[in-house]
């Protein structure tokens, strides 16, 4: 939508009108001289014009132009964008997903098809990212070593297309579970209180790495940082062997107890799933948990356009300011 700052201003566009109709005209002293050593050539200059009704509607029409334009100007004609509504006190809420070997285990199904548990997290993320609007979200993959892949932006879009382009092994084979929580609180502990959330997603235990995830969790602790730990995969899968199919435990490896602690020592929640259907359950839990912010403000971007009158009306005055000096100067050689 197009629309002006300081409409108002306006109301001047008459005024040249007024001053030539209203004001008295300037009154001029015979006995005053004005000394001009080059009369002579303006004498010559004056008499070699000739002031036809074309020529004074042309010079009054540009001047009319140039005064329309620096109103205009002045007026500070903008274009507004698409309202947007942003969220007040948003939380920041940071992603930390394992990548490590054993992500790639197929035991998920997804629309009727197997696929890889890294594949299930991607998929059920991405509802949950998108439905964020308003908070700031940052992304943390971790393996043998942790990564910030994505710092706190509230472009959702652009931590969907990092998470899907993950793939298994990226940080290494082994979970530095640990180090993914002290590299969130890194990025968290300086932002707003009650606003700073964890969610980890994990399928074993942590096994490498600097930091201890308990030690990791009682640093989140002290700063106010929220941490929700999920622990993922199934709990049976059918495997051939040479007596036939066997069932195993693929979550063997899954340290629950390690998980629960992180989320009690930091006021949050532990959750299990088994598959990618309690997953998105477990996601929509978090949103009820962390309700998204109801209270919106509506923006719309503004794109000032005062440059281009402003600088139409000065290339005009110019271009005529120079035909004129082009013109005397022809006629006084």
């Amino acid at each position: 939508m197009f629309e002006f700052s300081a409409p108002w201003i306006l109301l001047c566009l008459p005024l040249p009108l007024f001053t030539w109709f209203f004001l008295p005209p300037l009154k001029i002293e015979q006995n005053q001289a004005l000394h001009a050593p080059f009369f002579r050539y303006l004498k010559d200059f004056m008499n070699a014009q000739s002031f036809s009704v074309a020529t004074y509607v042309r010079h009054y029409s540009l001047a009319t132009l140039i005064w329309v334009l620096l109103v205009f100007a002045a007026a500070g004609p903008q274009w507004l964008g698409d309202p947007m509504a942003l969220a007040r006190n948003g939380r920041n809420i940071m992603l930390a997903v394992d990548l490590s070997g054993s992500m790639q285990i197929t035991d998920m199904s997804l629309k009727g098809q197997t696929v890889s548990r890294l594949s299930a997290v991607q998929w059920v993320a991405k509802q949950f990212i998108q439905e964020r609007q308003g908070d700031r979200l940052g992304l943390i993959l971790f393996g043998s070593k942790a990564y910030l892949q994505t710092p706190l932006t509230f472009d959702r879009s652009t931590v969907i297309d990092r998470l899907n382009d993950s793939s298994v092994g990226l940080a290494g084979q082994l979970t530095s579970l640990g180090d993914a929580l002290a590299l969130a609180v890194k990025h968290l502990k300086d932002l707003p209180k009650n606003s700073r959330v964890l969610i980890v997603l994990t399928d074993g235990a942590s096994n490498s790495g600097h930091f201890s995830p308990l030690d990791a969790a009682t640093l989140a602790a002290n700063y106010g940082i929220k941490v929700y730990t999920i622990g993922f995969g199934a709990d049976r899968l059918l495997v051939p062997s040479p007596e036939g199919m066997q069932t195993v435990n693929p979550s063997a490896d899954l340290d629950e107890k390690t998980l629960s602690l992180i989320a009690a020592k930091t006021g949050g929640h532990y959750f299990r799933a088994k598959d990618s259907e309690s997953l998105a359950q477990i996601y929509n839990q978090i949103n009820q948990l962390e309700p998204i912010a109801l209270e919106k403000v509506q923006y719309r971007p503004k794109t000032t356009l005062y440059p281009w009158p402003l600088g139409a009306a000065f290339l005009i005055a110019f271009a005529v300011l120079l035909r004129r000096v082009f013109s005397q100067f022809k006629r006084v050689q």
